[in-house]
């Protein structure tokens, strides 16, 4: 059990990370420091009401899919909030779960992850996460370099190029610069970062061997994800199926 005295370090703890996040943006002027007091204080009533309502829904088949829906909703929100995408936002979607339903499809069917909401509801939060990320990243990097490079891009048509290959000819490298993190997570596991599954498991009692197995599987499950996530955008940006529904370029982190 917590007592009174740990939950007070961990609240001076939360409050000084917050603060420094928000003070050393503030102060070297990357942003305003408001939006990470927001995130922090969204993570914990979050965190909160999951922490109520997850026992629940672990022993509840129906309602462990009604909760990966919800974070994939979310996720798509937030990617089409986060790319400026409007309407046109829905489409991050396609991008997003084109990873991750498949993946746990076939996880599920070869039998290394169990038909349980306590194995499906942190795989599943990590594949869509993960897919979320790239897509965000991926159609941002895609839709600033249409607009930077729109010259090239009439360049290319005025030469016979339709329009899709066009696009995707301008694009495509930019946006695989999303799948930059990935990688270099999956490079330097056990070597720079041990990921939350590998030391759930070992805090969990689970051998070592067990838990970097699941681990490597998950890491590798993401990167696939990831990849599908950003060659989704690619195609959907370059038909025009994604678009910024204004031209405003400033950069909103709130």
């Amino acid at each position: 059990m917590i007592d009174a005295t740990d939950w007070v370090r961990l609240l001076v703890v939360c409050l000084f990370f917050t603060a420094a996040a928000a003070a050393t943006a503030w102060a070297t002027g990357l942003t305003k420091p408001q939006p990470f007091l927001t995130a922090a204080a969204r993570a914990v009533l979050q965190l909160a009401a999951v922490s109520a309502v997850i026992t629940f829904v672990l022993t509840h088949l129906g309602l462990t899919g009604v909760f990966l829906a919800v974070m994939a909703i979310v996720a798509t929100a937030t990617s089409a909030r986060r790319t400026e995408t409007g309407r046109k936002g829905v489409w991050v979607a396609a991008a997003i779960l084109v990873g991750p339903v498949p993946a746990l499809g076939l996880l599920i069917a070869i039998g290394l992850l169990p038909v349980q909401g306590i194995a499906l509801i942190p795989v599943g939060g990590i594949l869509i996460g993960g897919a979320m990320t790239a897509t965000t990243l991926s159609v941002r990097r895609a839709l600033d370099t249409l607009k930077d490079r729109h010259g090239e891009y009439e360049a290319a048509l005025a030469l016979g190029f339709v329009e899709p290959a066009a696009a995707r000819f301008l694009i495509r490298q930019p946006a695989a610069e999303a799948l930059l993190p990935p990688l270099d997570q999956t490079r330097t596991v056990g070597l720079v970062t041990l990921p939350g599954a590998f030391v759930g498991m070992l805090l969990g009692g689970a051998p070592v061997w067990q838990a970097g197995a699941l681990q490597i599987v998950v890491l590798l499950a993401l990167l696939a994800v990831e990849v599908a996530a950003v060659a989704t955008v690619v195609e959907l940006v370059a038909r025009g199926l994604i678009r910024r529904a204004s031209q405003g370029s400033e950069v909103r982190l709130t």
